[in-house]
């Protein structure tokens, strides 16, 4: 119940500040939880598939139809020569042809014979040679479409290196305050043993320089004490730069909020395999992969420009809006018509062939990027791997090592008590198991961050 208190406290925007009385454990899911909820870098990253969402929309404005009017009037020395107006709608297909309609009303005394005074046309324009079956509009549409897949990819590459230096510095903190905690246990000992021998030291049933000993491991303590304070407040300080509401605000990680105790779980060979399966899909093979299709598509686009440009068109006249008029000058009719063929192409295609050449060399380039991109990220999520597994090793025999180290300290004291030791080795005995708890709780923090970093070398946050 209080995990939820204190995630309200963090994300909510009815308090501006923490309280420091409601402050308290502060987990690791609850701490990424804030992090993709709220921080500036995920948010950026969010809107990288908007962006590319409004990539899409310009390209398919190419296919938008287009209302278009123009006048063209010429009067000279009193003569009215001509009013030419032309009214049209024009509709581009996404498979290359083009629809028109339109109405022209032209007056004048220097009309072209061919000029009628009104007349309607409707008809298209249809590529029979480049651009029939890709063109440029077409090849702007589906790059825009793979490009949403590359933003998507980068959203979460971004995500995840955000989310990957966020966990590394909350394991810093975690471990700043174990370091923290266990210096101050000591410290506790230390001075609790400084003043029990001070005092026998007083009345005469212990060595007087057994005080001084005490004295100086206790001021050994606070001096790392005062160290571990300031570096336990310095990641927290860290951490905060990831604290942020939901208003972009940021907030400051409350003095006496500690991370709960971690246990530590095995990660298997199935493990392993789920991870390089997930590895398959990582942001920048699915980058590389888009990259590629877009390329892939630019050469189809290339390939069609060394075609003859061969664009056939045809409309329909008529003097009228009445379709159904018999009169053969009014109706559209087969017979009222006008055909126009444009024909065009290079004689050396220099051009086209070299950029043609250009995109597969890229297609190549790319290709081999993607193979060391695989090879690389593979070879990355094995050595996490081994890394997490070599931390399992080493946490279990430090863990081992504590617990020998404690039996030794119990049979120090013990020997201290009946007089059999001195002071110094049973101090030393004490600071060894504290150095040992510490290393107990470093290889933890890091073993957590091995863990973040196989995912993050999987891409699967």
């Amino acid at each position: 119940m209080f995990r939820y208190i204190f995630i309200i406290l963090f994300i909510g925007n009815i308090f501006p500040a923490f309280s420091q009385e409601k402050a308290g454990l502060f987990s690791y899911d609850d701490f990424i939880e804030i992090v993709k909820r709220n921080h500036p870098l995920v948010k950026q990253a969010n809107l990288l598939p908007l962006d590319a969402q409004t990539e899409i929309m310009q390209a398919k404005g190419q296919f938008d139809p287009k209302l278009g009017s123009s006048f063209d009037r010429k009067a000279f020395q009193g003569t009215d020569y001509y009013n030419r107006w032309d009214s049209n709608l024009k509709i581009p297909t996404y498979f290359g042809a083009d629809f028109k309609v339109g109405y022209e009303q032209n007056s004048g005394l220097k009309l072209k014979p061919e000029e009628s005074p009104k007349l309607i046309y409707a008809g298209m324009s249809v590529p029979i040679g480049q651009g029939l079956l890709i063109d440029a509009r077409r090849a702007t549409l589906r790059q825009a479409q793979i490009a949403r897949q590359i933003s998507e990819a980068e959203k979460i590459k971004s995500i995840n290196k955000t989310i990957l230096s966020a966990s590394k510095d909350y394991w810093e903190w975690y471990l700043a305050y174990q370091q923290y905690s266990f210096i101050k246990e000591g410290l506790d000992l230390a001075e609790t043993r400084f003043n029990a021998t001070k005092e026998r030291a007083r009345i005469g049933e212990q060595a007087a320089i057994d005080s001084v000993e005490a004295k100086i491991t206790l001021q050994d303590r606070q001096v790392a004490f005062e160290q571990a304070g300031v570096d336990w407040k310095n990641a927290g300080l860290m951490l905060s730069n990831y604290l942020w509401n939901e208003k972009d605000e940021p907030l400051e990680l409350p003095e006496n909020a500690i991370p709960p105790a971690v246990s530590t779980f095995l990660v298997d060979e199935m493990t392993l395999q789920s991870l390089l399966v997930k590895a398959k899909t990582h942001p920048e093979l699915v980058k590389l992969e888009g990259k590629i299709g877009q390329l892939t598509i630019e050469e189809r686009f290339r390939k069609e420009l060394l075609k003859p440009q061969l664009d056939v068109s045809f409309n329909f006249l008529s003097k009228s809006f009445d379709i159904g008029n018999d009169d053969n000058s009014s109706a559209f009719m087969f017979a009222n018509q006008k055909v126009g063929v444009n024909f065009l192409v290079p004689i050396f295609l220099r051009k086209e062939r070299g950029k043609l050449q250009q995109i597969r060399i890229k297609q190549m380039q790319t290709g081999f990027e993607k193979g060391f991109a695989v090879r690389t990220i593979m070879n990355d999520v094995y050595a996490s791997y081994n890394d997490v597994k070599n931390y399992e090793k080493q946490l279990k025999i430090q863990q081992e090592s504590v617990k020998n180290q404690e039996i030794m300290l119990v049979a120090e004291k013990r020997k201290f008590e009946i007089g059999e030791t001195s002071l110094f080795l049973l101090n030393a005995r004490e600071s060894k198991l504290i150095d040992m708890r510490v290393k107990v709780e470093s290889l933890k923090s890091k073993y957590q961050k091995a863990l973040i970093q196989l995912n993050y070398a999987s891409g699967s946050m």
